[in-house]
């Protein structure tokens, strides 16, 4: 039975890694789908955890209760969006080169993030430990069945949302015409704005619906595993998503796949420390794992992705 128990634990520890992960390069696929390149997913999951952070801080203290972690992932969508539009402006409108809008996005939310955490925090370099998060939830005692439970039934309710837009995401880009828009402006923009197709407007509403999701990630990590917000709570985890993108061949599905896979890494890089030989080896390898895990995947898959045709193309239609 003590196996069974390590898997079923292994397994959901490693769902709550991948949580993030999973709205992230979700984020990711609907902006790359619209044929702009998302750089800058690290930067708006940045914000997304500072504005959790923030928000759920002062509904705490509004007398907000338990509502308070959701008005965060709220004030979460609304700053990533905000945010978003940032490179939207850049790359769309005003045709900037796309990875560097993106890097620009990241450094921005780095240090604006920083500088508004000392402002309103009187100069701490992170927020006030929050009381009100996320906490795992117990459907009617399933949890207590071996394997099973801990694998389904006992989860944070943003991995079940997580699940969910996953299923969305896919019904939406391949089983609605809103869908078949956003793809048609990623494969070929002169052939979708020939049949009325608005290419800038669609383009940006999937960096927008990037942003919104992108952020979300960034609050799952503040109101499940930290608490707080810090320059380092987002560390990676956004270029880990956007190779869950890519690796997943910029589809929900296989992104999602993706995300799972890169979250057991890193739950077996936690688990590795339980162990008394790993004491042994230095602690930096260790941390190492999920990084060194995305960077041979990546390698793997990325002669073998066919990403979509515009992408990364400003649309000129003068230049058709």
């Amino acid at each position: 039975m003590d196996w069974i128990t390590t898997l079923g634990q292994l397994i959901n520890t490693a769902l709550v890694f991948s949580t993030a992960l999973i709205f992230a390069s979700m984020g990711g696929v609907f902006s790359e789908r619209s044929g702009v390149v998302n750089i800058g997913i690290e930067g708006l999951m940045t914000f997304g955890a500072f504005a959790a952070a923030v928000a759920t801080y002062y509904a705490e203290g509004a007398g907000m209760g338990p509502a308070s972690p959701y008005i965060g992932l709220l004030a979460a969508i609304v700053l990533g969006i905000i945010a978003s539009l940032i490179h939207a402006v850049a790359s769309i409108t005003f045709k900037a080169n796309q990875v560097v809008s993106g890097v620009v996005i990241n450094f921005l939310a780095a240090g604006s993030t920083l500088y508004m955490v000392r402002l309103l925090f009187n100069g701490e370099g992170e927020t006030t430990r929050l009381t009100e998060v996320f906490v795992k939830t117990d459907f009617f005692g399933l949890s207590k069945i071996p394997l099973i439970g801990e694998i389904f039934f006992h989860h944070y309710p943003t991995t079940y949302i997580a699940v969910a837009v996953v299923i969305i995401s896919y019904y939406v880009l391949f089983k609605t015409p809103f869908g078949m828009r956003l793809r048609a402006v990623g494969e070929h923009p002169s052939a979708a704005d020939t049949v009325g197709v608005k290419v800038n407007r669609m383009r940006y509403i999937g960096v927008m619906m990037s942003g919104a999701l992108a952020a979300l990630g960034g609050a799952t990590v503040t109101l499940t595993t930290t608490s707080v917000f810090t320059h380092n709570t987002i560390s990676g985890q956004g270029f880990i998503a956007i190779a869950a993108v890519i690796f997943g061949k910029w589809n929900p599905i296989g992104a999602f796949g993706a995300a799972v896979f890169f979250g057991f890494s890193q739950a077996i890089g936690n688990y590795v420390r339980l162990f008394e030989w790993s004491q042994n080896v230095p602690q930096e390898f260790i941390y190492m794992l999920p990084y060194v895990l995305t960077i041979i995947v990546l390698v793997a898959a990325v002669g073998r992705s066919s990403a979509p045709s515009a992408l990364g193309e400003p649309y000129d239609p003068g230049k058709r």
